[in-house]
Parts: C-alpha cells; structure tokens; sequence
C-alpha cells in the first residue's frame, strides 16, 4: 500500500455530477477530496477530446445551479430551446412549443463548458482535485478508496464517499462484490454517432437556433441542439446492425446514398456529412437500475452512489444530467435534514430518490419511440396540441406530463401518476363527445325517416 490520506469526503469521479456534488459538500463545511481518471478538462485540447454531446439544461437542472449560486454564470453559455422543430422528408420545418408560459424552456449547453464551471467553483471552494487517478479497490467498511495515480497508489479514507463516475461505475462494481447488490443493465440495440452542423458561409445559422431540432423516420433519428457560435451539435441515432445501421453504412457510397434518401435535406445543412460520419466510430447506449444505492458503517459513515452511476437513462427525455443535478440537491438536502446521522440521511437520500429515477428509466425509453416513430403521426400531434391548449385554459389543473417532467420539479413517479389521470379523463370527454356526435347523428337519420315517411 502506497500513502494514506484522511478527508471528510472523497468523491469518485469529477463529471458534472461529480463536480456539482463537491460544491455542495464544500457549501456545508466538508473537507472534499475528487478523483478522476482522465485528465483535467482545463487543459489545452481537453473541450475537443471529452465527449462533446450537447445536453438540454431543464428546471431540474436549473434549480440545482440556482441552490449553488452558479446558473447565471452558466446561463450566457447556453441557448434557449422553446420547442421542437420537426424536419419532414420533403424539406418542411414544423414548431412544436414545449410549453405556454416564458420559462417553459430548455437550455442547450456543451458539457465541457459546464464541466469546467463546476470544477472551477468547487476548487475556489477548497476542494481538492486529484487528475489521472483510477480507483483499484474500494472499502466499504471503513469507508475508503485506493486510487492509482501519477505518483503511485494512495488510499483515501473518509466519513463519506460518493462513486458519481458514470454508468460503468468502478465504485458500484467494487460495491457488489460479496454483497446481494441488484445489477440492471440494458444496452439499446441502437447507438450513436455526432455531427456539426456548421454555420453558413456567410456566418449565420443554416438552421433556426430557437428550438431542439428532431429529424424522425423509419431507418433512423436526428437531434440536434444548437450552440452559441450559430453551429449545432447533431446526434445520429441508428441501429447497430443491418443495412441502413451502423454496421451496413461503412463506404462513402452507402453513407451518401443513405442520407439522400432518409434525411434529405441533412447533407445541405452539413456540407462534409459522409466525411464526419465515416470519422467516428459509433458509442452505445445504456440504462442502468441498481440497489441497494448505500452502504452504511457502524460508526456513522458511508457510501453512496448517485447520477449515472446509481440510474443511468437513455437519453431521449434529455433527464440524466437534470436527474444528476437533482440527485446532488436531493443529498445535499438530507444530509441538512440529519446532521449527526450520515447513515441515516444516506438512506433517506435512496428512499426519496430511487423509486423516481426507476420512473425515469421507463419514461425515457417510451420517448425513444415517441422521438423516432410518433413524430410523425397526425394524431400524435394533434393529442399533443390538445394538451397544450388544456394547460393554456387550466395552468395549474391540467399539466402535460413532459412539462411535469421538463419544466417542473415534480418527483418523477408523482408526474407519471398525474399524467396517467389526465388521459383517464381526457380519455373519457373523448368518449362521451363521440358518443354524444353519435346520438346526434342517430337522431337526425330518425328525422329523416320520419319526413321521408310523412310525405
């Protein structure tokens, strides 16, 4: 065993839930050690190298960095989303609003940006950031974790320790030996790959910049968040496997052939489409469900998972950050509520936050095949205007739940049993005005027949 270092928390991993999390401890007076595998994002090249996927800010997220004092220092680097617009085959854009009221918006934001934010404000903080560490081995009794590092092995041992490093969590799997941990892991047999759509050649956007771009079909998916510089990130969604999948789409050829004929207006909008798309190799999606989330010691201590790697979701709700976020307040909130019982507001935390996030996880996978194939429906649509025009004349007693979900704080399960009301009922006014239209039309036949017979 190499050195030993004592602290009041470590946190395994310093991504956005990592980073947010720190703030938080360092915000109530804990002494904070962060570990992080890769390097520090700070360094020059590191906003090209990281994962640049663009990510949808939503109340959620937006409450936790409000809690910390730091969403107006984000806010300039962010674009207001006040909808979806829907890119049909043949060229047409259609708006579709996410809400009725101002602040029923999304904030699209690149992830290195926020990232670096965070750690920014957690060292100013006092917290201590260890770049180029990977976790070995983890001590759930004590609790303390053994990280390999530039200078060697160092082991960390706390009151706290926190795994927020991601959805193939070294903490969570150091957790699961010799212990009845549940382990759900579900890959999507689609992937995805990035795009830029670059700005024009006289600067300006190609495309608006107001909305979340979506491009719906029957071979694959398109959404693109756009970007302060008037550029947009796209994400390509597709199947791994058959001919118009990942797999199959592997010359020049096949990728302009596909593009042409599923997304045509897509190779106008990015110029060297077929060159980007053959530059990348594909990246998987993953939910993850697991318990217990907390493991507490006899003498007051703990370890606790959160974010990803406690509940990561696929990314069709556009909720694993915002969850994380509020996964961040939630703690931060039970630790306030129990200040001489760490075991106890740990499990708190997993009470109040587990059921929902197992919501989540359904919820984003149903708008997967919402994004991809109900877009397109007239009736969909229509269902979706009804509801907007439900929230316009009841605000308060009619909220359709991706606003439950997007642009309020509402825990997850609770907005799913609300919504699940509001369709019994919107199901039922549907049915009498139908059966009501019915007996309209019966009696006015009666009638007929009736002037029929007397002439």
């Amino acid at each position: 065993m190499g050195d030993e270092h004592v602290t009041d928390a470590v946190v395994v991993g310093a991504g956005l839930a990592g980073s947010l999390v720190s703030v938080y401890l360092a915000r109530r007076g804990f002494r904070v050690t962060v570990l992080e595998r890769r390097a520090d994002p700070r360094t020059p090249g590191a906003r090209e190298a990281g994962r640049s996927i663009n990510l949808g800010m939503s109340q959620r997220g937006v409450r936790a960095l409000r809690e910390v004092g730091l969403f107006d220092r984000i806010a300039p680097g962010t674009v207001p989303m006040r909808g979806r617009v829907v890119h049909a085959p043949d060229g047409s854009l259609s708006f579709h609003p996410y809400g009725t009221e101002e602040d029923q918006v999304l904030h699209s934001v690149f992830r290195h940006d926020l990232n670096v934010v965070l750690v920014d404000e957690a060292e100013r903080l006092g917290v201590e950031f260890h770049w180029g560490h990977r976790v070995v081995a983890v001590d759930r009794e004590r609790p303390a974790v053994t990280a390999e590092g530039p200078r060697g092995v160092v082991e960390h041992e706390a009151r706290l320790v926190i795994g927020a490093d991601g959805a193939f969590s070294a903490v969570r799997a150091q957790l699961g030996r010799g212990t009845r941990m549940t382990l759900h892991q579900e890959f999507l047999e689609w992937g995805y790959k990035e795009l830029l759509i670059p700005v024009g050649d006289d600067g300006r956007p190609r495309t608006p910049l107001h909305a979340l771009h979506v491009w719906p079909g029957e071979r694959g998916l398109i959404v693109a968040h756009p970007n302060v510089d008037g550029s947009l990130t796209a994400t390509v969604f597709l199947p791994f496997e058959g001919r118009d999948g990942f797999a199959g789409l592997d010359t020049h050829a096949g990728v302009a052939d596909f593009f042409a004929r599923a997304f045509p207006d897509v190779p106008a909008l990015v110029p060297d489409v077929v060159e980007q798309f053959l530059a990348h190799r594909p990246a998987s999606l993953v939910t993850i469900r697991t318990a217990p989330w907390h493991v507490p010691t006899g003498d007051g201590r703990g370890t606790v998972l959160l974010g990803d790697a406690a509940h990561a979701v696929y990314p069709f709700f556009g909720q694993g950050m915002n969850a994380a976020f509020e996964d961040c307040s939630v703690l931060d909130r039970c630790l306030g509520a129990h200040p001489d019982d760490l075991p106890g507001a740990l499990a708190a935390f997993e009470q109040a936050r587990r059921p929902h996030t197992d919501v989540l996880a359904e919820l984003s996978k149903q708008n997967f095949v919402e994004l991809r194939d109900k877009l397109r429906s007239p009736l969909f649509v229509a269902r979706k205007k009804a509801d907007l025009v439900l929230h316009r004349a009841f605000p308060r007693s009619w909220v359709p739940l991706y606003t439950l979900i997007t642009h309020t704080t509402v825990p997850y399960g609770e907005a799913l049993a609300r919504a699940r009301r509001q369709d019994r009922l919107l199901g039922g006014v549907t049915a009498a005005l139908a059966g009501a239209a019915l007996a309209g039309l019966a009696r006015r036949s009666r009638t007929r027949r009736a002037r029929r017979q007397v002439s």
